[in-house]
This record gives C-alpha cells, structure tokens and sequence, in this order.
C-alpha cells in the first residue's frame, strides 16, 4: 500500500524510548519462530482495557466466547511507553498489547514487536478490505502490517449556535479553507472580560491538533518513507495562520490559561457555558455533550482543506504483538475476535441498552475503524434523536470518516509528535519564528531517526 501524507498529533513522549539496548533498527526483530494459525490453544496474556466500558467489556465477552478453549488473562492498566521497552528488553512481555497507533511504527522499526501479515491470512482477514485506508496506512511500516486497529476517531468542528447566532455568524463562515472569512467570523464572536478570554470565537486547538492543520495546508510531517519532513513551507504556512487564530483572541498564553480552566467533562462544559463558538473536536466530545442536549445548540461542520474539501485525520488504538511473545498465535485470534464485525455488533447492542437505560442519551453510533462495522451500527442503532442540531452533528461526522488521511508510520514517530507540540508552541508564544522552529524540530527528528535506522 502506497502511504500518503505523514503527520502525527503531537503527544509528549520521553526521548528515551529510542535508546533500547540490544534493539537494532530494520524491523526484523526477535520473530523467526513466530507462526500463526486458525486454531490457536494454551494461555494468553494480555495488557489493554484500562478503565474498559460498555463497549470494551461487551467486546471482551465476545472474544472470550469465541476463544473458550484459550486462558485468558489481563492486565488492565494503562500502556506505558517506558515500561513497554523495559519488558521487551527484559524477555518479560505479554503476548499482546494494546497502545495508541502512533506508537506503532517506531516500535516497528525498532524490532520490538512483529509484523502481523501472517496473522491476518490465517484467519482470511483481508486488511485493505476490513478497515478504512488511513487507519491501515496508521500502522504499516516497511511494506508490512504491524498491529490490528480499533476506534477511528475523526476531528470535526463543532459549533455553538447560541454564541453563533448572538453575534451574526452562519456556519458556512466557519470555513478553515477561507482564512480571511474564518478571522472575520472569530472578530464578531470574540470577547473579553478584564483584557483576557471570556469567549473564544474559534478553538483551533491548534497545538494538539496540529497535524489536522498542517496536513490540511497540504504540508507533511515525514516523506512516504517515514523519513521526517517537518520543515516544508506549506508546514510554516499552516503554523502561521494558527498564529493569527490565536493572536486574534488574546494570544497563546492567554488562551492556554483560559481553556485550561474549562470543565471539558462537566455541566459547565464550553458549550453549556458559552465560553466558545466553534471547537475542533474528535467524534467522541458528541458522547460528553449528549447528556446536555437540553441545555446547548450545537451543529457541525467538517474542517476543510486548502481546496475546499472536507478533510480529517484518523487516530485511535490498535493490538501489537511483542516480539518474544510465548503465544503468539493466540494473541492473534484474540485481537482479530475483539475487532471483528460480531464483536462490534455487540458492543452496539450493550451501548444501546446503556443508552435506553439512560434517561434522554442519544445514540451517537460507535466510529469502529472498519467503515462495514461503522454503517452496521449506524443502521441499527443510531436513529432519530428529536433535536435536529444533534442529529446533523452525528452525522458531520459519519460524513467526514471517510475522508480521513493517516498519520502514517515512522522509525522516529514518538519524536516527531514531541517535536511538532514544541515548535508549534515556540512560534504561538513567538519565542521563534515557524521557518525558525521547524527547522529546529527536523533537525531533532532527523536525531532521533538515524538513532534507530543507521
């Protein structure tokens, strides 16, 4: 599969993760007596399912069914980068692992865990077939498949009509490829209380979104190869233009102090409180408003590219295999049993019986990483909810899946996220000027690549 554009959601990650003795670089790992089957026996030990809800736990019960003959034991903490590298380096790893897909390419690369091409043909799973193009393209390295993905959650733009309507703006103005018409719209929704934020026009969350903005300005984060590629023009193009967002509502600084004081999960959550016209946000921020769908007038609109398009970009989890597994084969059937189209299904009838014993939820479907499984539930469950702002948001959202690109893979995945989050951040405080600070962050990623491939 050809991989297109590369980017990564910047996420801090410790530096020495790339420093792992007796991991070469290559991808070929500890796998020459790796073998899978479509019978798999013996014990299986897995780490995953932290805090596991209506639909992990219903998935866990489906696997569990299909795999009765197999032990099955797990530890449900969450993935932790520096304790996955010490386990690999100490010979003591689970068989199967559940992480964030952008980790999967350097663990790739470094040998840590092994390719699951095999493992999809014994059970006549075909990749391509099964999950969308991007969340497939999140975990291939190497002309190689290296993890089973679950959960896609694509960014939209969410948009409080309330503050919207108040100060004269349509949704049609809240158009990220009409730069000029966005800044207008933010000036008229824009307020402030004692020099400082009191209403964000539009929250670009800029910094951990920042691979959306640059790969929708036509940039890239790393070549087709992984290699990275931070410092494109088109990238500075993009972290300018997120400047004059920010700079238009008080500045970085004064932002970041007002949107950490939001109750993001809570009553007075932004759109409850008012405290923003419009937010880029990931499909499952429907799920955290749906209980206050009373109290909020929302819509949505997709983020658009520089042609106009609708554009988003796929992230979720996924299960890697370590290398050093003792049951391999199990591993395999369990993590294809827990994203099978069964297995989705039935988490859509355990959050749907979640939502009828709710009084006043909504259905806003389940975003799976397969886009059968995604239609499957949507026809079944995700029905009507009797507010029409709600419903046109769920669907925004089933509309934009489709279009989303990967964050690809890469021997320097980790550090080209870190690296991304600090220079976006520089050129926000104008510590540096966005040339300045990508050039700064390639030459930091370019560190930590050649660590792993030379």
């Amino acid at each position: 599969m050809v991989q297109r554009h590369k980017g990564l959601i910047a996420v801090t990650v410790t530096a020495s993760v790339f420093i792992l003795t007796g991991c070469s670089g290559g991808g070929g790992g500890n796998t020459a007596d790796v073998s899978f089957s479509d019978s798999p026996s013996g014990s299986l030990a897995a780490w995953g399912f932290d805090n596991a809800d209506d639909v992990g736990t219903s998935r866990l019960d489906y696997a569990e069914k299909q795999l009765s003959d197999i032990d099955i034991k797990i530890d449900q903490t969450a993935f932790d980068a520096q304790k996955f590298t010490t386990r690999v380096a100490s010979g003591n790893v689970p068989d199967v692992v559940q992480m964030d897909r952008q980790f999967v390419g350097t663990y790739a690369a470094q040998g840590l865990i092994v390719p699951l091409d095999e493992c999809f043909a014994a059970h006549s799973v075909e990749p391509d077939d099964q999950y969308y193009e991007s969340v497939i393209d999140d975990v291939e390295w190497d002309d190689k498949v290296w993890a089973v993905p679950q959960f896609y959650q694509p960014p939209a733009i969410i948009l409080n009509k309330r503050v919207m309507d108040a100060a004269g703006v349509t949704a049609d103005q809240i158009d990220t490829s009409k730069p000029d018409v966005l800044l207008a719209a933010i000036g008229k929704m824009y307020q402030e209380s004692g020099g400082n934020p009191s209403v964000l026009g539009f929250d670009s969350v800029g910094v951990n979104q920042a691979g959306l903005w640059l790969l929708g300005f036509d940039g890239e984060l790393m070549d087709d190869d992984g290699v990275p590629a931070l410092d494109s023009p088109e990238n500075a193009r993009a972290i300018d233009f997120l400047k004059q967002l920010f700079d238009a509502q008080g500045g970085y600084a004064k932002y970041k102090s007002f949107t950490d004081s939001f109750d993001v999960f809570g009553d007075e959550n932004p759109y409850v409180a008012d405290q923003v016209g419009a937010q880029v946000n990931a499909q499952w921020y429907v799920n955290v408003l749906s209980p206050y769908v009373d109290q909020i007038q929302i819509e949505a609109v997709p983020f658009r590219d520089v042609d106009g398009e609708p554009f988003t970009v796929a992230s979720g989890q996924a299960f890697v295999i370590p290398a050093g597994a003792k049951n391999a084969d199990a591993a395999c059937a369990w993590a294809l049993n827990l994203t099978s189209q069964d297995a989705w299904m039935a988490a859509g009838e355990a959050r749907a019986q979640t939502i009828s014993e709710t009084p006043g939820a909504i259905n806003t479907g389940l975003f799976t990483g397969s886009p059968a499984a995604d239609q499957a539930i949507r026809e079944k469950f995700v029905k009507d909810s009797g507010n029409a702002g709600f419903d046109q948001t769920i669907a925004t959202f089933y509309d934009v899946v489709g279009e989303g690109e990967s964050y690809g893979a890469s021997a320097a995945g980790q550090e080209i996220q870190t690296e991304l989050k600090n220079a976006v951040t520089s050129v926000l405080l104008g510590d540096k000027s966005s040339e300045e600070a990508l050039a700064d962050a390639q030459k930091a990623a370019m560190r930590a690549y050649d660590k792993v491939v030379k």
